[in-house]
């Protein structure tokens, strides 16, 4: 007799994607609402939809997602809008969430969440500070009329974000709670070796592969030229113990800046004829690695693939609520929820009222300033982190629970105060009109 239980798996997540979309079309609300409830529900009262108990397969399976997640989503992030807003998702990546941990940690002397360490304290909020870029997306993407720099700084900082908070919790976070002590300067400096080697690789990829995409033509090969790149670069680094998140990142949107290079470069070729340039002619310019027709197919497919990989991981987060445990840690969800948010809403603050005294970073306004704080969702990333702590930490259990409260809390209760605030608030777009949730929609 044969095991069909991969098989009923795949049909219960690509189903659930089908459906939650149609509805969510239909009520004009976010996706992720129903994928998060429908999958607890399918997840507890339709067995025979999830044959397999996922739990113990939660490593391979977070292996497996992680690069579909971030690949989409570095896809999305062009060159040109990096260059042009660099301090400003700098400043979100990795200033903002680095003072936001030290803020976090520093209510150690509070004693807010009785029995945990200092170190305890940087991973606990090293994993809570962690956006997600799906859940975001998600969101944002049900919006018409937000401006583009704020775009770009939402997805800056769900990529970014992300790196740092794995560096912290990692390089200083787990090890510092774990053994109870840490020399600080041993840590920095091995949280920048980390950083700066991972970025130096992923740069290197990054390149290798762009020009690996010359030897295709098609759009299929070249879409998979990326996954191939996003898989190689989490699994070099991840081996060599550095950051595989922030060494994939670095290599797609590198890859991604070589290619747009080339479009620039063929697009002005044709009006000013060709220039001569030593580096075009290392990057071989006259071979081009892909078009635009092309490249959003690539998009459209990268973004699907990495929908499919944060629903399996929601179905991993199904069998972790448990509503029992989340009750009796009640307080410690609520409080740690309401001080994630309160950093984020001061950390942010500086794009809203003080952008305008710093030449480097441009303001985004008061309105902005709300969509930044209240795009901060978490999502997959924390829920894989708060996994990976060893069972022999006598405190993991407030960090599972704490860790899934505050992921649905933020997706919720963030997730419904934006859906409400766009719905009868209206925003305005980049021409200054006024736009309410889906208008531009509903008149073409």
């Amino acid at each position: 007799m044969h095991n069909f239980s991969p098989e009923i798996i795949l049909i219960t997540i690509l189903g659930l994607v089908v459906v939650s979309d149609a509805i969510a079309g239909k009520l004009k609300i976010p996706s992720v609402f129903l994928l998060l409830i429908g999958s607890y529900l399918i997840y507890h009262y339709l067995p025979i939809a999830v044959p397999l108990d996922l739990k113990p397969h939660f490593d391979t399976i977070v292996i497996f997602c992680i690069p579909l997640i971030f690949m989409g989503d570095a896809l999305h992030l062009h060159f040109s809008d990096i260059q042009k807003y660099s301090w400003e998702i700098f400043y979100l990546a990795v200033i903002s969430v680095s003072l936001s941990i030290l803020a976090g940690a520093s209510l150690y002397y509070l004693d807010i969440f009785e029995g945990l360490s200092l170190g305890a304290y940087v991973s606990l909020f090293a994993i809570n500070m962690a956006t997600d870029a799906v859940s975001v997306q998600s969101i944002l993407s049900r919006f018409d009329g937000i401006s583009h720099q704020l775009k770009v700084l939402i997805e800056g900082e769900s990529l970014g974000n992300d790196a740092t908070a794995v560096i912290a919790f990692f390089f200083i976070g787990l090890p510092w709670m774990m053994s109870g002590e840490i020399v600080a300067s041993e840590a920095s400096f091995n949280a920048l070796r980390v950083f700066i080697i991972s970025i130096g690789i992923g740069m290197g990829l990054g390149f290798i592969f762009y020009m690996l995409m010359k030897l295709f033509n098609d759009k299929r090969g070249e879409f998979f030229v990326f996954v191939i790149e996003a898989y190689t670069a989490y699994v070099v680094a991840e081996h060599m113990h550095i950051s595989g998140i922030l060494t994939l990142i670095t290599a797609i949107i590198a890859t991604k800046a070589w290619i747009d290079m080339d479009i620039v470069a063929h697009r002005k070729s044709k009006t000013m004829g060709k220039t001569k340039n030593f580096l075009r002619k290392v990057r071989l310019e006259g071979i081009r690695a892909t078009t635009n027709e092309r490249l959003e197919y690539i998009y459209d497919m990268a973004k699907e693939f990495g929908y499919i990989a944060a629903v399996m991981i929601f179905f991993v987060l199904a069998e972790m609520v448990d509503f029992d445990k989340m009750w009796e840690y009640r307080v410690e969800i609520i409080s740690m929820f309401l001080i994630t948010t309160i950093i984020r809403a001061l950390s942010m603050a500086k794009f809203a009222f003080l952008g305008q005294r710093f030449n480097i970073i441009k303001p985004v306004g008061v309105q902005g300033w709300f969509i930044l704080t209240f795009s901060g969702m978490k999502g997959a990333l924390s829920i894989i982190l708060v996994h990976l702590i060893p069972e022999t930490f006598e405190h993991k259990e407030l960090f599972e629970v704490v860790t899934t409260g505050v992921v649905m809390l933020s997706i919720f209760v963030y997730g419904t105060i934006l859906w409400f605030y766009f719905t009868v608030q209206g925003i305005k777009d980049e021409e200054g009109i006024e736009v309410s949730l889906f208008q531009k929609k509903e008149e073409s």
